[in-house]
């Protein structure tokens, strides 16, 4: 638009078009406009510049929506001037330009809409017009946030209807039915973890970014190739220890009403006091760990040491209870803080060798790969979450349904490998057997004895990761043992299908629902409102707090001068006070 230029005569469609040409024109060639006259059959302005001759007038044409040029006097001579700003780049002017961007990149931010609007047109516009911008541009691709939360009960039943056997429902609170919490869990979702996953399920929540806020909480388990396999998630106004108390009621009741016999479960999170108890009340047959890697994240911000960490990691995946002492030896001869420090967290909690379940080899949940699903659509209404979270769901399942008709071995790929990568080492040994299901394995540097009837082995890799170690493949060897018959079923790729069986179906778009304002008419109780709480201003908080973080006690600083608690050397008050007492001695 910089080397546009308007005729007498020229036509455009119609009044908005005129308008925002010139508009466009204004702003690229840096002057500004005083509009005179404006309404929807005429268009008067001049250049706001004192002294500059530059008129412009069009009129709308007779039986017609065109609008014309009529007369077009002068030409600029201010010179650009609004390299500063520029009065004609309303917030809606800004929206259109950012429109199409928006569209393709959710996480278009206001400093890269300043950037673009000073590379394209060369002025600059302030930040806070920028955000209320996005703000409005997204609203008019994706709908407001009310209208996100006023659509929730028919989004609901939607799912429900597509998706027989899906749990999906909205809580609220109060008589003006706020929102309060949402659950979501597929069929499809259910029935593959119940029938194909490994018996373990992460826990966490994300922070969303709407102007509502809320948190996201999930629960997310393991495929038999160790890929992520997302079993439920739901959205509360506010997380806090009753919200997690019910978001493990309402898992519970998913998987209950789909089985006859609850399994075993093994529960990875990141301590947040609220889960620990309402795992235990909830699921109170299964077992609790902490996910290795908040706890590595935890200590490595505590004692800012990367070599903690790496050590830390290595007590973690200790297989014997000599090889767990000796790395905490290692900890506590680096840091004699960290180790005490480490002394509030049980090894039952973390460490492989102490767990009293299996884990079957994962020490941390893959709750971060599920939040990164999401990550850019945090900032949209609570609607466009879910359907995020539905999209991927059915692209995952279709794609991972096609990926296994390809696999023709019997576990899947990574517990394929693990077992010929045993079988390798396995022809290195020799086998002495004791009795038919007792063996004695011999290699290099140690002796390992290996029962097959209660499928265990001295070096305890097979009882800790659920796939036979390379001495019960040697075992297996040389009795002729199927070693494929002794591994879990979850890793197999029977499993994997059964996982990935049901479908996920495509739910339709909006304007086929029956809109809940629509439905209020007669029924106000599915009206469904924003909660209270609002987005406050400010840059926002980057990580979640963790309750537990809350609740520490606070280190206690030591004076190293007068060996006092509460204070440092620097602001040590007793020399200070010997001071006084000298000066009072010698003025007396």
């Amino acid at each position: 638009m910089e080397g546009q230029t308007f005729v007498v005569g020229q036509e455009f469609p119609d009044v908005k078009a005129f308008r925002n040409a010139i508009k466009e024109a204004a702003i690229a060639q840096h002057f500004e406009l005083r509009i005179i006259k404006s309404d929807l059959i005429r268009y008067f302005a001049k250049c706001a510049t004192d002294g500059c001759p530059w008129r412009i007038r069009a009129v709308k044409l007779p039986n017609a929506p065109t609008f014309t040029i009529r007369s077009l006097e002068g030409t600029h001579t201010c010179g650009r001037n609004a390299h500063n700003g520029h009065h004609q780049a309303s917030v809606d002017w800004i929206v259109s330009f950012i429109e199409e961007r928006l569209r393709d990149n959710i996480n278009y931010k206001p400093k890269d809409i300043l950037h673009d609007i000073h590379k394209q047109y060369g002025i600059t516009i302030p930040y806070k017009q920028a955000w209320r911008a996005k703000e409005r541009g997204l609203a008019a691709i994706y709908g407001s946030s009310e209208e996100g939360y006023c659509l929730l009960p028919s989004y609901c039943e939607q799912i429900k209807k597509t998706n027989p056997g899906s749990i999906a429902e909205v809580f609220t609170t109060g008589v003006d039915h706020r929102f309060q919490r949402l659950f979501v869990s597929f069929y499809a979702s259910i029935c593959g973890f119940l029938n194909g996953c490994l018996p373990i399920i992460g826990l966490g929540g994300i922070q969303l970014k709407s102007k509502y806020l809320g948190t996201l909480l999930s629960a997310t388990s393991f495929d038999a190739d160790g890929g992520l396999f997302p079993l439920a998630f739901g959205v509360v106004d506010v997380e806090t220890d009753e919200s997690w108390m019910w978001f493990l009621s309402e898992l519970h009741k998913a998987l209950e009403m789909n089985t006859e016999n609850m399994p075993e479960l093994t529960f990875l999170s990141d301590g947040h006091k609220g889960i620990a108890d309402a795992v235990r009340r909830k699921f109170p047959n299964s077992l609790h760990a902490f996910c290795m890697r908040h706890l590595s994240e935890s200590i490595g911000k505590e004692f800012k040491n990367s070599r903690l960490v790496h050590l830390l990691w290595n007590a973690a995946y200790a297989t014997t209870m000599f090889g767990f002492k000796e790395k905490m030896a290692e900890i506590e001869e680096v840091s004699p803080e960290a180790a005490k420090w480490l002394q509030q967290f049980h090894p039952s909690l973390w460490a492989l060798v102490y767990f009293e379940g299996t884990r079957y080899g994962h020490l941390s949940s893959n709750i971060e790969e599920f939040n990164m699903w999401i990550l850019e659509a945090r900032e949209l209404p609570i609607i466009q979450v879910i359907a995020t979270i539905h999209i991927r769901l059915m692209a995952e399942f279709e794609e991972r349904r096609f990926k296994s008709n390809s696999w023709f071995s019997v576990l899947a790929p990574s517990a394929e490998k693990h077992i010929l990568e045993a079988i390798g080492h396995a022809s290195t040994y020799q086998v002495l057997r004791s009795d038919q299901v007792e063996f004695e394995v011999l290699s290099a540097d140690r002796s390992d004895i290996v029962n097959i009837g209660t499928r265990c082995c001295s070096c305890r890799d097979w009882q800790l990761y659920g796939i036979p170690c390379s001495h019960a493949v040697a075992a297996f060897i040389s009795c002729r043992k199927d070693v494929y018959a002794f591994t879990e079923k979850c890793f197999t790729v029977a499993s994997y299908r059964e996982a990935y069986a049901e479908q996920i179906y495509p739910i339709p778009g909006k304007v086929e629902w029956r809109k809940a304002d629509e439905a209020c008419v007669d029924d106000d109780t599915r009206v469904v409102r924003p909660p209270k709480f609002r987005r406050p201003p400010g840059r926002p908080e980057k990580k979640r707090i963790c309750v537990e973080d809350l609740n520490r006690e606070k280190h206690t600083v030591h004076c190293s001068r007068c060996n006092q608690t509460g204070h440092y050397k620097t602001t040590c008050k007793a020399e200070t006070c010997k001071a006084e007492i000298m000066d009072s001695i010698e003025q007396f």
